[in-house]
């Protein structure tokens, strides 16, 4: 190896402003964070108040040790304090998303025998969960923590959801490989996606940063594998169903189905369930 590749290593690792555990140890806090939330994630029991208590008191340590990491690398100045606050006081309501996330699942798949099971199991319940924490990091601006987060979901799961992206309640993902959400989507309750759906932009340019470029999604719309939906102006209506392999870039009314060649036609009933659908 030559000196001035080593040379060049040396600069690069000295010029690296972050810990080399940064990752690992941001990795490490999201599952603390579930194994805190849901016994599912946790290693031990955890029974008695007191062990809730001191799992609570090293999650803010850790937190707050991320956050002074984030300032001394990046040159900022947080609010701890504001942050620790917003964090742990919406602790209560990331749960009940995540109840309402992991009864959809249950609901919504034939194959599944309990919400424990899919809270165990499914690897878009353990996407969500992570997505639902990242999230909240985002909302905070907190930076670095939420990408790295997803992206530990996205490693584990196959499942890539940008901290960003806007998901109402009741999200069921099935299966799940594949999936691809991106920064600016939104979307809205009871809505079901399968394996391989992507919602992402009709072009990529840095200069498309601040711009809405992802679709929006409505209540109870149903996206089948490996379906498509690109554009921040294509906007999928409430109680539509886009058919597997399907590739979505104008928008559809609520309440029609859409073909792999992109063509709509009214629903015959939510009843029916569209069995040509169907997996």
């Amino acid at each position: 190896m030559s000196e001035n590749l080593i040379s060049f290593l040396v600069n690069q690792r000295e010029a690296y402003c972050f810990p080399p555990s940064f990752r690992a140890d941001v990795e490490d806090f999201g599952r603390k964070t579930l194994a805190l939330l849901f016994p599912h994630f946790a290693e031990e029991a955890n029974c008695e108040v007191s062990q809730i208590e001191a799992l609570v008191s090293q999650l803010r340590e850790d937190f707050s040790e991320l956050l002074n990491r984030v300032e001394s690398a990046l040159e900022i100045t947080l609010n701890q304090a504001e942050l620790e606050s917003a964090f742990f006081g919406s602790l209560t309501d990331l749960i009940e998303q995540l109840e309402f996330d992991a009864k959809a699942m249950a609901e919504g798949d034939p194959a599944a025998q309990s919400v424990d099971e899919v809270k165990l199991a499914y690897p878009g319940f353990r996407a969500i969960a992570i997505y639902r924490v990242a999230h909240l990091l985002h909302g905070l601006d907190i930076p670095l923590l939420p990408r790295l987060l997803t992206e530990l979901a996205h490693r584990e799961t196959g499942i890539d959801i940008h901290p960003g992206a806007i998901i109402g309640r009741s999200f069921c993902i099935d299966h799940g490989t594949g999936v691809v959400i991106g920064e600016t989507a939104i979307i809205g309750n009871g809505v079901k996606i399968y394996q391989g759906v992507t919602l992402g932009a009709l072009t990529v340019q840095k200069a498309l940063a601040d711009v809405k470029r992802h679709p929006t999604i409505g209540d109870n719309t149903v996206l089948y594998a490996n379906a498509t939906v690109l554009g921040g102006e294509t906007v999928i209506g409430n109680d539509c169903v886009i058919g597997a392999n399907a590739w979505v870039t104008k928008s559809v009314p609520p309440f029609n189905i859409v073909g792999r060649d992109a063509e709509f036609r009214p629903r015959r009933s939510i009843e029916d369930g569209d069995l040509e659908y169907f997996i």
